[in-house]
């Protein structure tokens, strides 16, 4: 007679089913305990794996897989230029940090050194072990972005896999990878893709209805990151949170156990850590909502009518997916309210806000795709040839805005490396002195040259309340001719290089021409050209 049971329970007896307690048969690591009257002996268990959880890692692998190398293969192809901010809030400032370049400094504090910080332990890894080429310098960054994102990405598919069935989970990830302004975003060292990259992260421990992944301190500590890269980050999570204290049974523990310690640790931290390479007291969150939203400073760098969002910036962002993003929110809002209102809330906070970007709603764009895939898996027989159109209508814009829009302030960087190389001009000749008669910040700088060569460019410090402030930008396009003769009063001060759009060619020429100026290239840049920018950039040298 004998009798088994799990360890710390009573078991049942195979003969006398509950009835005999005073013999034991207990289950160890990997093997049986047995007892047979007072005699106990130990039976040796044959391990089995689980086939389910077998397949669920080769999913998971699969998935991650999938995602890196898709990611990966994105970097290579976006060879393009965004916006100023991807270099002079990034790299600019980290090779800055770790080769004391000469560099031009954010006034007032506005820019926080976290972002960057990742970046430059990347840049003094390649110092210490002198590998710091300058494509090294620019592309390592790019790949760290794009395997965070994939990793995002990951994330995004298995939370859709706990809030859906497998079908509608797949059709949302398909709708999410094939996104063209994700494709020409996400893999840039843009604060705005790091701040997506973390909100889609965070969302995979949310609570939201019916995940099985939600995790208080995860999200809330990840939300804590993305404001301290960007602070307007708070935006976004701002109906999340409040949706989050409403649903809270205990809101007291909430706020002292999490919103509290989170949000203060962020602040001490990134204060610490800007106030370090600052090297003063400067609470930049607090500085960057003074300036930009109170001050009105972005209104600087140009300003859209309320409506642009709702007409222009939004139809962009989300391109060829609006039809099925309208259909899935007729489909689910009751069960994504929450995420649609979070959509809603930042169009219309951003809309308020005079000066507006792309950019800005980019972190949103997971959220659509939700609603997307919910419309997609709803099409039944249909979805696949709408899949295929959706693909192809994304694919065109990918690849353009990725390989041939905006390109030309890139490659002039490649043509002006060759200069680097002092030991091979002769001595003859005056050290290059390179600079940019363009719009400033419309290229990168010393982390796409990575040599100590002289180059400058028209600034425009943002206007901090002086009176009939004018930047020097704006005062060389006013008057060209005046500005060259009060800049340099002597033919010795000359730059040897100047680079610039095509459009100032024919305002300039007289200068050019009276100081023995040559075209020694024409760089392709755009087929839109508008204002002072334009479709091809020229270098001249002078002779």
């Amino acid at each position: 007679m004998f009798y088994f049971t799990s360890r710390g329970w009573a078991g049942v007896s195979m003969f006398y089913l509950v009835k005999t307690r005073h013999q034991d048969a207990l289950w160890g690591e990997g093997k049986l305990v047995v007892a047979f009257g007072s005699k106990v002996e130990d039976v040796k268990l044959r391990r089995r794996k689980s086939q389910l959880y077998s397949r669920q890692e080769e999913s998971v692998l699969s998935v991650t897989v999938f995602c890196a190398v898709f990611r990966l293969i994105n970097c290579l192809l976006v060879q393009t230029s965004f916006v100023p901010d991807e270099y002079w809030q990034s790299l600019e400032v980290s090779h800055r940090m770790v080769f004391k370049y000469p560099f031009w400094e954010t006034p007032a504090g506005i820019r926080g050194f976290s972002y960057p910080l990742l970046f430059a332990f990347l840049y003094k890894i390649l110092q210490f072990i002198s590998y710091d080429s300058v494509q090294l310098l620019i592309w390592l960054p790019r790949i760290l972005q794009s395997l965070l994102a994939s990793f995002a990405d990951v994330k995004f598919f298995f939370l859709l896999q706990t809030l859906e069935n497998q079908d509608v989970a797949r059709w949302t990830f398909f709708c999410h990878m094939c996104s063209w302004f994700t494709w020409f975003c996400c893999t840039r060292t843009l604060t705005n893709s790091m701040e997506a990259t973390i909100t889609t992260l965070a969302l995979s421990y949310f609570p939201l209805p019916g995940s099985k992944t939600h995790s208080s301190k995860k999200y809330l500590a990840l939300v804590a990151l993305a404001v301290i890269i960007r602070p307007t980050a708070v935006i976004v999570w701002f109906p999340l949170l409040l949706y989050h204290f409403w649903q809270e049974d205990n809101k007291l523990r909430l706020i002292t156990h999490h919103y509290i310690p989170t949000g203060t640790l962020a602040v001490v931290t990134s204060t610490a850590i800007d106030c370090f390479f600052y090297e003063k007291w400067t609470p930049v969150q607090f500085n960057f909502l003074k300036f930009n939203i109170l001050h009105g400073v972005a209104d600087f760098y140009g300003s859209h009518p309320w409506h642009w969002y709702l007409t222009q910036g939004f139809a962009v962002v989300i391109g060829p997916h609006l039809p099925l993003f309208l259909h899935g929110c007729m489909l689910a809002f009751k069960r994504y309210k929450i995420l649609l209102a979070a959509v809603v809330w930042t169009i219309a906070v951003y809309s308020v806000l005079p000066h507006k970007e792309f950019r800005f709603i980019y972190p949103v764009l997971p959220f659509c795709m939700v609603f997307c895939g919910i419309s997609l898996a709803h099409l039944k027989s249909w979805r696949r040839p709408a899949a295929a159109v959706l693909l192809s209508a994304n694919l065109i814009p990918a690849l353009y805005t990725g390989l041939i829009h905006q390109r030309g302030t890139l490659d002039v960087m490649n043509h002006l490396q060759p200069l680097c190389d002092v030991g091979n001009v002769s001595t003859t000749r005056p050290q290059p002195d390179v600079f940019f008669l363009m719009p400033c910040h419309s290229t990168p700088f010393y982390s796409h040259i990575h040599c100590p060569i002289k180059m400058r460019f028209l600034e425009c410090p943002p206007d901090l309340g002086e009176e009939a402030y004018v930047d020097e930008a704006e005062r060389f396009y006013e008057e060209p001719l005046l500005w060259f003769r009060t800049s340099f009063p002597y033919k010795s001060s000359l730059p040897t290089h100047l680079i610039m759009f095509d459009v100032l060619e024919k305002e300039i020429s007289v200068f050019l021409e009276g100081n023995n100026f040559v075209r020694a290239a024409k760089i392709f840049h755009t087929h839109f050209p508008e204002g002072r920018v334009g479709g091809s950039i020229f270098i001249y040298e002078r002779h």
